[in-house]
């Protein structure tokens, strides 16, 4: 078993804690050329954030809570310390709060998402709406990969399930 960093904005941090997230989409690095995508089989690859039972430690927005070690998380509102946000990136791993277990990983292209596995990536959806989640974590893809992946060009994508194991 091994342990990787793996970066969450802080709304899918919460998302975590809240128990609705349970999926995470990264593009895979090596795109085919456009005109060989339908053509490309990822089964060969080796997924970059580990295989089934390795560990992930979230890093997320975080800054010091205080002169003795301790640490504030932005995904749990803003408490006033005096001290600035860090960004994710620069987290390092004892100020890490969340660990996942892989549970499963496979590739695929990011538009074959179903609406259950985009309820699983922990996008809210309308009360009333009962599949609409798609069309949300589409909005929620462009947001955070929009100008270097957007949905129309449907990358292939590495899926990774876990669950929360602290």
């Amino acid at each position: 078993m091994k342990e990787r960093p793996i970066i969450f904005s802080t709304p899918m941090v919460k998302a975590i804690l809240d128990g609705r997230k349970t999926q995470t989409r990264r593009v895979i690095k090596d795109q085919p050329p456009l005109s060989m995508r339908d053509m490309f089989k990822p089964k060969n690859l080796k997924c970059p954030y580990g295989q089934v039972g390795d560990r992930l430690w979230v890093r997320e927005t975080f800054k010091p809570y205080n002169c003795m070690g301790g640490f504030a998380y932005k995904a749990d509102g803003d408490l006033s310390t005096g001290f600035p946000w860090k960004p994710s990136i620069h987290m390092p791993r004892g100020a890490s709060r969340i660990m996942l277990e892989i549970t499963e990983i496979r590739a695929e292209r990011l538009q074959d998402i179903s609406e259950e596995d985009a309820k699983a990536e922990g996008v809210k959806c309308c009360p009333n709406a009962v599949s609409d989640y798609k069309h949300h974590f589409m909005i929620l893809w462009d947001s955070i990969n929009g100008k270097k992946y957007p949905w129309d060009s449907n990358p292939w994508v590495w899926v990774i399930s876990f669950k929360v194991v602290r």
